[in-house]
């Protein structure tokens, strides 16, 4: 009576189409502009938004990459691509407290970015 009627076989927790590193490269831009505005303002009640801002944003990017990291990318990609989870480790640090959100250093908002489309190049070559 409560057999299912359908089995359905996936490698990730909903069907593939819907991890995609371009949500964590969206709000590493947004941490960038937190940045650039922060700088560019002498306002002090502007530049502590833009700093709260930043520090939220900067959190989604570690989320967005943790999603991936834990429940897109299987054993197969981290024995093809063996530096995958050095590479995850440090784009979270720098999206972390000794990074973009223990700075207003745009070069580190860079880094990250820079970092964030090394994952993704991975990404999109394991989808082929």
């Amino acid at each position: 009576m409560f057999k299912p009627s359908i089995t359905v076989h996936a490698h990730c927790d909903l069907p593939c189409g819907i991890y995609d590193p371009a949500q964590a490269k969206i709000e590493a831009q947004s941490v960038k502009a937190c940045m650039e505005k922060y700088a560019a303002s002498s306002d002090p009640d502007f530049k502590a938004r833009a700093v709260a801002i930043k520090e939220a944003r900067s959190n989604m990017v570690k989320e967005h990459l943790w999603v991936l990291w834990t429940d897109y990318f299987k054993p197969n990609h981290f024995e093809a691509y063996p530096q995958l989870s050095t590479l995850f480790n440090e784009t979270t640090k720098l999206a972390g407290a000794a990074g973009t959100k223990g700075t207003n250093d745009v070069a580190v908002a860079d880094k990250l970015l820079a970092k964030i489309d090394e994952i993704s190049e991975i990404f999109w070559a394991t989808k082929k």
